[in-house]
């Protein structure tokens, strides 16, 4: 069990360097050449990457490689959502739940036990 807790704390702190990696020079460097904000979301990307990759290695000797990745999309709807909102000043929308609610059944599908 404590192999799954530090492999979900791993990958929420690499997802927020992801999620920044990837979306905030949307707001941040929107009037930079395109090639600025793809060298700093690439060295924002290799601290996501230094916590990813001993995450998944972590993870894999408890989980299955398909339990991984759906752990990863839950973490990862769980900090973007938070940072559209919040980062972004982007409205609430409905949709958000009804994707949450799709990550539960999968989660459910890839935990459950036969």
């Amino acid at each position: 069990m404590r192999e799954i807790w530090h492999t979900i704390i791993l990958l929420s702190f690499s997802n927020i360097f992801m999620t920044f990696a990837w979306y905030a020079h949307l707001k941040e460097l929107n009037h930079k050449p395109w090639i600025i904000a793809a060298l700093i979301s690439w060295s924002i990307a290799f601290l996501e990457y230094m916590l990813q990759v001993p995450a998944n290695r972590i993870g894999y000797t408890v989980l299955s490689v398909a339990q991984l990745k759906i752990l990863q999309e839950v973490i990862t709807l769980t900090v973007f959502v938070p940072f559209v909102l919040l980062y972004l000043k982007e409205p609430l929308k409905l949709d958000y739940l009804w994707a949450a609610l799709c990550m539960v059944g999968a989660v459910y599908f890839m935990f459950r036990t036969r």
